[in-house]
C-alpha cells in the first residue's frame, strides 16, 4: 500500500500542531507523527486528492506559520518501521506496554500491541497520564468507556485491573481493527470493541468510568455523549490536550455539573479528572 506523507514546520508549535492535527484528522489523513519542528501526516494514496488541504483552516490563518513538504512512500513496510521507532512505555515499573519483540519484565501489568502499521510512537506523555490514572484509581468490578481507543491500551489495562466489562470505541477502522486483536492479544475476553463516534453511545448512564484520550476540539464537542452515559459518581479521565487548555476544558466540564478531582502533568501534556455527583 502506498501513501503520500506532508511533512509540516509550524510556529508556534503549541497549539498549532494540536488544531492542524484535528483538521487533518478531518480527512483522509489516518496516521500522525509529531516531530521537534511540526508534525507529519500520512494519507493513503488512493484515498489522496489534488484539493486535500484546500479548506484546512489553520494554513490560512495569520496566527500561525505553517509550511509543508509532500513525499511519496512507495510499499513501506509498516511492521518494520514499527520495530525501529516503537519504545516501550513503562509507567512507575507497575505498567509495561510493549511490542512482541520486546522481552517480558516483571512489570505487574504487562501489556503487549502490534498495530499493523505505526509512523511513530505517537503521544506517549497523554497515554503514560492516562495510565497512570488508571493505575491509580479504582477499577475493580467497573464498567468502563475507552472513548478514541486508539490501540485499546487503556482498556486493556482498565481489564487487566479487574473492570468487569470494557467497551473500546474508535471513529477509524484500522484502529477498531487494531483494538480487537490487541484485546485478543492480551486475552482480555471482556474488552467489547466497536467502530464509531460518540453518536453510537446510548443516552443510558451506565458506566463507572470514562476514558476520553482525544484532544481538545473533540472533548469539548462530545463531553455531552459522554456524561449522558456515566452513573452517579462516575469518574471520567480526559487528555490529549495541552496545559493552555485547561481552563477551556474544566470550565466546560464544571458548566455540566461534574468536579474537578485532580490534574497531571507531562512535557507540557495535560489529563484531568473529574467526577459526576
Amino acid at each position: 500500500m502506498s501513501y503520500i506523507g506532508y511533512h509540516f514546520t509550524v510556529e508556534p508549535l503549541v497549539p498549532g500542531v494540536e488544531i492542524l492535527i484535528a483538521e487533518l484528522g478531518e480527512k483522509a489523513f489516518e496516521s500522525f507523527e509529531e516531530t521537534a519542528i511540526g508534525v507529519s501526516a500520512y494519507v493513503q494514496e488512493n484515498l489522496w486528492t489534488e484539493d486535500i488541504l484546500e479548506d484546512i483552516f489553520i494554513l490560512q490563518s495569520d496566527q500561525f506559520t505553517i509550511t509543508y513538504r509532500k513525499e511519496e512512500i512507495e510499499q513501506v513496510n509498516w511492521n518494520e518501521e514499527w520495530e525501529k521507532n516503537f519504545n516501550p512505555i513503562d509507567v512507575d515499573g507497575m505498567c509495561y506496554i510493549r511490542a512482541p519483540f520486546h522481552e517480558k519484565t516483571q512489570a505487574q501489568y504487562d501489556i503487549v500491541i502490534e498495530p499493523k502499521m505505526s509512523f511513530g510512537t505517537g503521544h506517549h506523555e497523554t497515554t503514560y497520564m492516562m495510565v497512570r490514572q488508571i493505575l491509580t484509581n479504582e477499577m475493580q468490578d467497573k464498567v468502563v468507556l475507552d472513548m478514541g481507543c486508539g490501540t485499546a491500551i487503556l482498556a486493556i489495562l482498565a481489564a487487566m485491573r479487574g473492570a468487569k466489562h470494557v467497551d473500546a470505541i474508535d471513529i477509524d477502522n484500522w484502529c477498531y481493527l487494531n483494538s480487537i486483536e490487541n484485546a485478543e492479544r492480551n486475552a482480555c475476553a471482556n474488552v467489547a470493541v466497536f467502530e464509531g463516534d460518540a453518536s453510537i453511545l446510548t443516552k443510558e448512564p451506565k458506566y463507572d468510568v470514562v476514558l476520553a484520550n482525544i484532544n481538545r476540539n473533540i472533548l469539548l464537542n462530545d463531553m455531552d455523549h459522554y456524561i449522558k452515559t456515566m452513573k452517579e459518581n462516575a469518574e471520567i479521565y480526559f487528555s490529549g490536550f495541552y496545559t493552555e487548555d485547561v481552563s477551556s476544558i474544566k470550565k466546560a466540564a464544571e458548566e455540566k455539573g461534574l468536579t474537578f478531582e485532580n490534574q497531571l502533568e507531562k512535557n507540557n501534556w495535560v489529563s484531568l479528572k473529574f467526577k459526576k455527583r
